[in-house]
């Protein structure tokens, strides 16, 4: 496992930067400063403090689903956001791409491979001190560079210390994790693979058919199902539109899961050669193919009647879980009143933000942002000024609507779209938009990159 294939731009020996949280964001910016020659100390919590969420102690664990999207670099921003990444020796990518699994256009990794090599990466990494312990107020002023990347499960005394010192209210909502199911379990007599269009290489997918009949019982017991109860404080949370659980999508109609997580098109039953009612998809989750996840059926029923309800589902009669679905509080800061343009609070300027609680949302987003924490902290350790990626490039749009794009009392948690990106300059017909945009944004970053490297 080691170091990934990424390799070592240069060395030097300033004084460490301190990150706390120990995900994805976090991981990755440690990684971008050892990589520029910078020490790092790392602070994780876990084990000394568990989550609601968390299954072990490994670095960069994934709580929600085991897939990074599109791997489509001309069509899809977060492909897009994918390769800009590589370009820039990501350890999450690397890392990704060698813990990949089975799933069409995205990519899609084995959850504990992939841990398990970024942990062994950075503890590898002789410029990376991690440390297992909680931070649990705001860092200690001999700390005079510190990246925040503690992610959508704060610490309530760090979140807390924070609020009150930037004057503004943490903002928050819930995401929801999806069950998984052991392979073996399913009834291949009735689900059978096949990606919607045949994509990828059409096999990427477990379909479960319903019929009108299954489809309307399904639903009625969905919705009557018993919910986890919130607390007091939590009643007036959002939740975030990308992760919403199935059961709250089923009430806004009862055509709305057909029309979304469970739609049927691109997809034919081989026992009859015709498109089923509705369909439900579950898509690998480890390299040995044993674990199946239940793909957009993120939920918040009790554990009893997960069993219940997501076993009427054809195919799944005698499913056995190897993770039923769950639910946990994430919160974010009001970044674009409190984050200047290279993440660092303004009211604190040794302190920078990283990951999903700066307002991105998304395994490769948190990543991305890391990177760029990561990546300015080391050129200002270093005695240089922070250089911005062209709003361009998905990494640069990002950011851009982080730190001031975005309108600051509506800021809701975003993922990468091309709607984040800067008009282009010519006139193209709209079915070549997009790959304009991803040819536009890969050639000002290798511009940009070949700026910073002539300069260093």
């Amino acid at each position: 496992m080691g170091e990934c294939d990424v390799k070592r731009t240069f060395m030097t020996t300033p004084d460490p930067v301190h990150v706390v949280g120990g995900g994805l964001a976090g991981s990755e910016a440690a990684w971008q400063l050892a990589r520029a020659g910078v020490p790092v100390i790392l602070h994780e919590m876990r084990p000394v403090r568990g989550t609601d969420a968390h299954h072990g102690d490994g670095l960069a664990e994934l709580v929600c689903s085991n897939s990074f999207r599109s791997d489509d670099a001309a069509n899809n921003a977060v492909g897009l956001l994918h390769e800009e990444m590589r370009r820039l020796g990501s350890l999450i990518l690397a890392c990704g791409d060698a813990a990949r699994v089975p799933a069409g256009s995205a990519l899609a990794v084995d959850r504990d491979d992939f841990s398990a090599r970024v942990t062994a990466a950075l503890e590898a990494e002789p410029l990376v001190e991690i440390r297992r312990e909680l931070v649990d107020g705001l860092p200690p002023a001999d700390w005079t560079s510190v990246i925040i990347a503690t992610g959508p499960l704060t610490a309530e005394p760090l979140a807390e210390a924070i609020k009150a010192f930037t004057g503004e209210d943490s903002l928050g909502f819930f995401d929801a994790i999806a069950p998984i199911v052991h392979f073996d379990s399913i009834d291949r007599d009735v689900a059978w693979f096949q990606s919607r269009y045949d994509k990828g290489d059409s096999k990427d997918y477990i379909n479960c058919p319903l019929d009108r009949e299954q489809y309307e019982a399904f639903l009625g017991a969905l919705l009557a199902a018993e919910k986890t109860s919130f607390k007091a404080w939590e009643a007036n949370t959002p939740y975030f539109e990308g992760c919403m659980p199935i059961e709250v999508m089923a009430e806004r109609g009862r055509e709305t899961l057909r029309f979304g997580p469970m739609k049927p098109v691109g997809l034919r039953d081989p026992r009859t050669g015709r498109r089923p009612w509705a369909v439900v998809q579950l898509r690998q989750d480890n390299a040995l193919g044993t674990l199946y996840n239940i793909v957009g059926f993120q939920t918040k029923l009790k554990h009893g009647e997960q069993t219940r309800v997501f076993r009427m589902i054809p195919g799944l009669e005698r499913a056995e879980f190897a993770r039923l679905g769950g639910l946990h509080r994430n919160t974010f800061i009001k970044s674009p009143v409190l984050l200047d343009a290279s993440l660092r609070l303004r009211a604190d300027t040794r302190l920078r933000f990283a990951g999903q609680i700066t307002g991105c949302e998304g395994y490769v987003e948190s990543a991305a942002v890391g990177l760029l924490a990561g990546r300015f902290a080391a050129a200002e350790r270093l005695g240089a000024e922070p250089s911005l990626p062209p709003e361009t490039t998905a990494l640069g749009a990002l950011l851009a609507h982080i730190t001031g794009g975005a309108e600051a009392d509506s800021f809701q948690p975003m993922n990468v779209n091309f709607g984040l990106f800067p008009p282009l300059s010519e006139r193209v017909h709209k079915s070549q938009r997009k790959q304009a945009m991803s040819a536009r944004a890969l050639s000002d970053l290798d511009a940009w990159i070949g700026r910073k490297e002539a300069a260093e």
